[in-house]
C-alpha cells in the first residue's frame, strides 16, 4: 500500500526550479526583475559561456539586511506580498518568492548586499541548497549575485542545454526586454571580457529602441498614444514597409512586464491586414498601463502570460488605435528613405515611475461597436449609391466630384472595416494579373500627353503627336468595360496638390507632387479601389449580380462540390449563385456583373482555391474577404492595359478618396515615392 510522505525542502525546490528555471536566460530574467523591483538605477550583467559557467548581476538598489539573507533564499519568502489581497494589486515584477530558492538549489550561488543604512555589507554562499554564512563583507550599496555551475546537480537538464552561442542569444533577449521596459535604468551587458551593451538612461524611448534594432526600425517608428479611461496605450509600431518573417519583434509591456498575449497579437495582425504580404509580421513596441486590479498576472510561473478582466476592451482599443493612426498617416513607400515623416503626432511621453496616471483626461475613447451598429453607422455616414455601368467602351473611370462634402474623420472610422477586414489571399493565387492583348513588352508606344494644371506637356515631335492620336483611337478598345470603377466610399484624407501624370510600359503611372515624384502600379491601385467598392456593396447587400440565360454547369471533384455547396451563402454575397445539379456537378445561375468578360466556370474554380485551403472549419469572414480579393483582382485593370489620358487622371485622383490606397489588398505597395532630395542625390546635384 503506497505511503504518503512529506517532500523534503530540497526536492520541493528542485521541482520549483524545473518550472521556473529552464535555462540560463531564466535566471537572468528573475534576477533582473529583482534588481528593478529593488529600485536600481544601474544594473550590470556579466555572463560567461552563455551563462552556464557564470551569471553575475550587480545593482545599486535598496539592498538586503544581513539578517534577511537567509530568508531571501527560503522558498516562498518575499517582501512583495503581505496579504492575499495583494495578489490582486501587484505593482512589482516578482512576487512568488521562488526564484532565489530555486536557483540556489541547482547552482553555486553567492549573494553580497548592503543597504544604505548599514556601514557594512553581508555575504552568503549557497551550494546546491547548503548555505554558508552570512558573514560580514565590504560591498557598495546594492546587491551582487553570482550564479556559477548552473544545473551542476541536475545532469538531465544540463544535458539538454544548447551551445553557448544559443544560450547567449536567449540571455540577450531577456536583457533586451528589461532594458526596453525601463529606459530610465542604466543597463550594461558583458559577455566575458567584451561589452555587448552599455546603455545610459534616456528620456526618449525611441532612442533605446534604435540602439537595439538599428536605423531601419528606428526610422520607421510610428507613435501610438491612446487613452480609454484608466487604460493607457502608448509606444510605437513600425511602418508596413519594415516587417519580419516571424513575430519575435512584437514587444508588449503591461505595467512594465513583458508579456505574450495571443489576443493582443491577433489585434495587431488585424490592424495590419492588407498592409503586409503573406508570411510577414508587424513590428511593435507598445506599453499598456492599467490598474493592477484589472489584470491577473498570477497565471503562469514565468509571469509571461496574463489574464485581463475585460480582454475585449483591450483588444478593441489596440485595434482601433492602430487603424485610426494608419488611416490618418501617409504610408506610401519611400525609396531610399524612411516613412517616419508620415507619422502624425508627437512621440508618446515616458513615465519613469511606472505608476499608473489615473488623472489623465478621457480623450476620444475608441470602444468597439457591435457589427450591426457599425453597419448602420457606416450606411448613414456613407450611403452607397446604385451602380450603373458606363456605356462607353474601354476602361471608363468616373472622374470624382471633388466638390461634394465628405464626412469628417471619426474614431470609429477604422471599425467600418471590421465585418470583412482586408486579408491576405491564398498563397496559391498569383496576384498581379496577366497582361491583356499582346505582350506589353513587345509594344513601343511614344510618351502620351497628360492634363496638367500648368499646361505643360511632354515634348513630342509633331509627327509623333499625330501618330499617337491615331494609335490611341485604335487601342482604346482593348480593355473590357468590365474594369470600370466609380467613387462610392471617399476617404477623409484630402488630395495633395499634384500634377497628374502619364503611363509607361503600359503598367506604371508617373506623377509628381510638391515633395517629389511618385511611381504608381496601375493594377495594384485599381485593385485596392475595386476592393473598397465591392466591400461596401457587400456590406450594404447591393453587389450587382446578373442571372445567366443559360446556367453554366461545372463538373468538380467530390470534395470541391461539397465545399462549394457548403459555402453557397458566402458565394451569394459576392454575386455567385450556385445550385446542385446532381453528382459532382453544380450549376452557376447568377454571376457578378463586373466579371461578365470572364468564364464563370473558370472563375468558380479559382474561387475554390482559398476555400479548399482554409481548412475544415474556415472563418466565414476571412473566407468571404478572400473571395472579395479575388474578384477585385480579376476586375481591376492589368499590367499591360493601355490607358487614356482621362483614365489616368481619374485613377490618380481616386488615390486620395479611399482608405489604404498605399497598399493593394495583398499587401503590396501601390506606389513608390522619390523625394526631390533623393533625386538630386542620385543625379549628383548635392
Amino acid at each position: 500500500m503506497p505511503i504518503i510522505r512529506q517532500l523534503p525542502t530540497s526536492i520541493i525546490n528542485k521541482i520549483a526550479a524545473g518550472e521556473v528555471i529552464e535555462r540560463p536566460a531564466s535566471v537572468v530574467k528573475e534576477m533582473l526583475e529583482n534588481s528593478v523591483d529593488a529600485g536600481a538605477t544601474r544594473i550590470e550583467l556579466t555572463v560567461e559561456k552563455g551563462g552556464v559557467d557564470l551569471i553575475r548581476i550587480a545593482d545599486n538598489g535598496c539592498g538586503i539586511e544581513s539578517e534577511q539573507l537567509l530568508l531571501a533564499i527560503a522558498p516562498h519568502a518575499t517582501s512583495k506580498l503581505v496579504t492575499a489581497d495583494d495578489l490582486f494589486d501587484v505593482h512589482t515584477l516578482g512576487f512568488r518568492g521562488e526564484a532565489l530558492a530555486s536557483i540556489a538549489e541547482i547552482s553555486h550561488l553567492m549573494i553580497r548586499s548592503r543597504t544604505a543604512e548599514s556601514e557594512c555589507g553581508a555575504e552568503m554562499v549557497v551550494r546546491g541548497g547548503s548555505q554558508e554564512g552570512p558573514a560580514p563583507s565590504a560591498s557598495p550599496k546594492g546587491t551582487t549575485i553570482e550564479v556559477r555551475h548552473l544545473f551542476f546537480n541536475t545532469p538531465v537538464r544540463r544535458k539538454f542545454m544548447k551551445s553557448p552561442q544559443t544560450e547567449m542569444g536567449h540571455v540577450t533577449e531577456q536583457f533586451t526586454r528589461i532594458a526596453l521596459a525601463f529606459p530610465h535604468v542604466h543597463m550594461v551587458l558583458q559577455s566575458g571580457d567584451r561589452t555587448v551593451h552599455d546603455l545610459p538612461p534616456c528620456e526618449r524611448w525611441s532612442e533605446r529602441i534604435r540602439v537595439f534594432f538599428g536605423d531601419e526600425v528606428g526610422d520607421a517608428l510610428i507613435p501610438i498614444d491612446s487613452h480609454d479611461g484608466e487604460i493607457h496605450l502608448r509606444g510605437y509600431v513600425a511602418d508596413p514597409s519594415v516587417s519580419r518573417s516571424n513575430n519575435r519583434m512584437q514587444y508588449l509591456f503591461l505595467n512594465g512586464r513583458c508579456i505574450r498575449d495571443r489576443s493582443l497579437q491577433h489585434a495587431l495582425g488585424e490592424a495590419y491586414r492588407g498592409l503586409l504580404m503573406v508570411g510577414r509580421f508587424p513590428i511593435c513596441f507598445l506599453r499598456l498601463d492599467m490598474p493592477p486590479g484589472e489584470v491577473d498576472v498570477n497565471v503562469h510561473p514565468t509571469k509571461s502570460e496574463v489574464r485581463f478582466a475585460d480582454g475585449g476592451r483591450i483588444y478593441g482599443q489596440l485595434l482601433n488605435a492602430l487603424r485610426h493612426k494608419f488611416l490618418s498617416s501617409d504610408l506610401t513607400a519611400r525609396v531610399g528613405g524612411s516613412n517616419q515623416g508620415s507619422a502624425i503626432g508627437p512621440e508618446p511621453a515616458f513615465d519613469a515611475s511606472r505608476a499608473i496616471n489615473q488623472s489623465d483626461p478621457l480623450s476620444s475613447p475608441m470602444r468597439p461597436m457591435p457589427n450591426d451598429a457599425l453597419l448602420q453607422w457606416s450606411n448613414e455616414r456613407n450611403p452607397v449609391t446604385e451602380f450603373k455601368p458606363f456605356p462607353n467602351i474601354g476602361p471608363a473611370f468616373r472622374t470624382p466630384d471633388l466638390s461634394r462634402s465628405y464626412p469628417t474623420s471619426s474614431p470609429f472610422e477604422s471599425l467600418r472595416r471590421d465585418p470583412f477586414p482586408p486579408t491576405i489571399a491564398s498563397p496559391n493565387f498569383q496576384e498581379g494579373g496577366s497582361q491583356s492583348g499582346s505582350d506589353a513588352s513587345n509594344r513601343s508606344i511614344p510618351m502620351e500627353p497628360f492634363d496638367s494644371p500648368n499646361g505643360m506637356e511632354p515634348r513630342l515631335a509633331s509627327d509623333s503627336r499625330s501618330a499617337l492620336d491615331a494609335q490611341r483611337d485604335s487601342e482604346s478598345h482593348q480593355v473590357s468595360s468590365a474594369t470600370s470603377f466609380r467613387v462610392d466610399a471617399p476617404h477623409e484624407r484630402p488630395a495633395p496638390a499634384s500634377h497628374l501624370g502619364f503611363q509607361v510600359h503600359n503598367r506604371y503611372l508617373i506623377t509628381e507632387d510638391e515633395q517629389g515624384m511618385v511611381v504608381v502600379d496601375q493594377h495594384a491601385l485599381h485593385e485596392r479601389i475595386m476592393y473598397e467598392q465591392i466591400r461596401e456593396k457587400v456590406l450594404s447587400e447591393q453587389l450587382e449580380s446578373q442571372r445567366l440565360l443559360v446556367p453554366e454547369p461545372v463538373t468538380l471533384t467530390s470534395a470541391e462540390a461539397a465545399a462549394v455547396m457548403e459555402a453557397a451563402e458566402l458565394l451569394k454575397k459576392v454575386g455567385i449563385t450556385v445550385e446542385p445539379f446532381g453528382g459532382d456537378t453544380v450549376l452557376i445561375t447568377a454571376y457578378p456583373a463586373m466579371l461578365s468578360n470572364l468564364n464563370p466556370g473558370e472563375m468558380l474554380r479559382q474561387v475554390l482555391e482559398p476555400m479548399m485551403n482554409s481548412g475544415k472549419n474556415p472563418d466565414p469572414r476571412d473566407l468571404l474577404d478572400s473571395l472579395l480579393h479575388m474578384i477585385s483582382c480579376k476586375a481591376a485593370i492589368k499590367a499591360g492595359d493601355r490607358l487614356t489620358s482621362s483614365e489616368i487622371t481619374s485613377l490618380l485622383e481616386q488615390r486620395h478618396l479611399f482608405a489604404d490606397t498605399h497598399h493593394c489588398p495583398h499587401g503590396r505597395p501601390t506606389a513608390l515615392f522619390f523625394s526631390r532630395e533623393q533625386l538630386d542625390k542620385m543625379f549628383k546635384r548635392t
